[in-house]
């Protein structure tokens, strides 16, 4: 195969600028939407533990603040890794992502809600 036919090749694989920024908007509230439920999560156990006249342990808190750092960095991650690349290896990319963080959210249920072991 030719230069001019790989680049040819190269230039159609690669996602419009429009929809590569379509993209990264819709699956950026959804990550935003994540790291505002763990905003909520942060307030709602600081305040929970203080009716229990208690404080969260070090790793609480870790876990915690992990739940606002991770759909932050990994949306970033996503965009990064995705940018040059299809359509579909974009949207892989988002949705492994808002895997992750939701995984990390169920993560957080277990350790701090009904029935768990940390308070």
């Amino acid at each position: 195969m030719s230069a001019a036919a790989e680049s040819e090749t190269t230039r159609r694989s690669r996602t419009p600028a429009w929809l590569s920024v379509t993209l990264a908007i819709v699956f950026g509230l959804l990550f935003a939407y994540d790291a505002w439920e763990a905003v909520g999560n942060l307030v709602g156990m600081s305040q929970l533990a203080g009716q229990l006249e208690t404080t969260l342990s070090a790793p609480g808190w870790i876990v915690l603040l992990l739940g606002i750092v991770l759909p932050v960095a990994l949306f970033t991650a996503a965009y990064l890794l995705g940018r040059r690349r299809g359509v579909l290896q974009q949207v892989v990319g988002y949705v492994v992502g808002l895997g992750v963080s939701a995984i990390l959210t169920l993560d957080i249920l277990a350790l701090f809600g009904p029935g768990s072991l940390i308070a």
